[in-house]
């Protein structure tokens, strides 16, 4: 049966408030300068669903934000670049998280205001609307607290209407990195990066913890940043470089990897030229202020690729 979306996003929504220069923030009431200053989509879900519909993929959102001005930002943004948002939750009196970052090239400081980021429960993600996609990508799951206790159950509901799955857990704040096995048995697809990889998985090196959770999932996608990536799949294991380019924020450029991967996933590609795919995008995305702004068109990543 013929899908309307290729993909759900079940993820949080707030704006970045990025600020770019070689400054540290002092308290005592110190007044220092910014090069820039960029009001831009943020979250990584929205980051990776703008990514894929920039792709050409059909991609709809479920998650919830408030009746505020950054609401209603995020909500025209994504819209914008083809998101599907009609299924978001408005929750009227409710504020939508905001992350400001302190940006300074390859790295950066978050200050982020939860507001409605963590809200958006399994049971909101209707068994009608998983109907409508061939998968299920959920980011940020340590962001996403209420989410998290029923999210096997809501992936096994969506394996059981044919949708394939992937997660992209972004980093535990706590490091304790506990309860991901019943998770990852209904995962398709897990994006962790290098870090998130080797916490996981009890181990300082990224081929150790490749080897430990490609057991646990159908596909296994590791971010290197500059460095490639690393994809595991059955008994392949395939590692594949990244690109040069000038970076001037790297915000959001997992999640344009993440983006890269799943159209190559749902295209049916070989492991390494979906690898590759997938770096292309992270890459690329890194080269303007903000997650959105420069990511790539599929013609981009195939010239990039031949």
């Amino acid at each position: 049966m013929k899908k309307s979306f290729d993909v759900l996003v079940a993820g949080e929504i707030n704006p970045d408030l990025i600020l770019s220069g070689e400054v540290e923030p002092a308290f005592g009431q110190v007044e220092k300068l910014v090069d820039s200053a960029t009001l831009a989509i943020g979250s990584s879900s929205a980051i990776f669903a703008c990514g894929a519909a920039r792709l050409g993929l059909k991609v709809a959102f479920i998650g919830k934000c408030g009746e505020d001005v950054f609401g209603r930002f995020m909500l025209d943004e994504i819209s914008k670049r083809g998101v599907e948002v009609g299924n978001v939750i408005i929750a009227p009196g409710e504020s939508t998280g905001l992350s400001v970052i302190l940006n300074r090239g390859v790295d950066r400081a978050i200050l982020t205001h939860p507001g409605l980021i963590p809200a958006l429960k399994a049971e909101e993600v209707s068994d009608d609307l998983l109907h409508q996609a061939r998968h299920l990508h959920v980011a940020s799951y340590f962001l996403q607290s209420a989410l998290q206790p029923d999210l096997p159950d809501l992936f096994q509901r969506a394996r059981s209407l044919g949708l394939t799955t992937s997660l992209d857990t972004n980093y535990d704040p706590s490091e304790k990195w506990i309860g991901f096995d019943e998770l990852l048995a209904v995962t398709n697809i897990f994006l962790p990066n290098e870090a998130e990889a080797c916490s996981l998985a009890g181990v300082d090196n990224v081929d150790s913890a490749a080897d430990r959770l490609a057991g646990k999932v159908e596909t296994l996608a590791i971010k290197l940043g500059a460095q490639g990536a690393l994809g595991v799949r059955k008994s392949q294991k395939i590692r594949v470089p990244s690109i040069p380019v000038k970076v001037i924020d790297t915000v959001g450029a997992g999640d344009s990897f993440d983006a890269g991967f799943i159209y190559g996933y749902l295209n049916n590609w070989p492991l390494e030229k979906t690898l590759r795919v997938a770096a292309i995008c992270g890459a690329r995305s890194t080269q303007a202020a903000g997650g959105t702004s420069a990511q790539a068109t599929l013609d981009e990543v195939m010239r990039e690729l031949s």
